[in-house]
């Protein structure tokens, strides 16, 4: 007897929270961080948005790692028997990259800042030294990696988003292990 759609296995809710709360810190950076390099904007504007983005990354950054212990705390479940081989293959592997491409532009995001001599306002009340050294050509290959891995990680939302949207418009039960953040509702 296969498992429908409502019971189908679901993510723990501490995963289905951490996900949605970094979904939604992701995608307010990325709007942040286009707007905030725009000339003639206005220097306090400026100002703040360079804030929110800098320390909207530090949380993320401590968000992700917080997921990847609890990924292994907590394992995914098992995929449903009713996917495709191929879209199962793809969905692990575009988690992972997720995963990983998040932690490339958290950790660029810092060296650029930190090497170019700037701060980082919610580490620097924590009293968190700076752990790269000031230095214009790590500062610059550091912004480099961050602006261009920036349209990979856009690319692999749009999928993943994609992905839901195909999954919640089937009503078979995909969406369902991550939704809703927290309780016990269902698609």
């Amino acid at each position: 007897m296969s498992a429908g759609p409502e019971n189908m296995p679901r993510y723990a809710p501490v995963t289905r929270l951490l996900h949605w709360i970094v979904a939604v810190m992701v995608i307010a950076t990325f709007p942040i961080g286009v707007i905030m390099l725009t000339e003639g904007l206005a220097r306090p504007t400026q100002d703040f948005l360079f804030i929110l983005h800098k320390n909207g990354g530090v949380i993320i950054l401590f968000l992700v790692l917080v997921r990847l212990v609890w990924r292994v705390i907590s394992p995914a479940p098992p995929m449903p028997a009713t996917l495709p081989p191929l879209q199962a293959k793809l969905a692990r592997a575009a988690h992972w990259a997720l995963y990983a491409l998040l932690l490339v532009m958290t950790f660029s995001g810092y060296i650029r800042v930190r090497a170019g001599g700037f701060p980082i306002e919610m580490l620097d009340a924590m009293g968190v030294p700076s752990l790269v050294p000031r230095s214009d050509s790590l500062a610059e290959t550091a912004q480099f990696i961050h602006a261009n891995a920036r349209f990979a990680l856009a690319l692999l939302i749009v999928g993943h988003i994609g992905a839901g949207v195909y999954h919640l418009l089937r009503k078979d039960g995909v969406f369902a292990r991550i939704w809703p953040p927290l309780g016990k509702g269902s698609q």
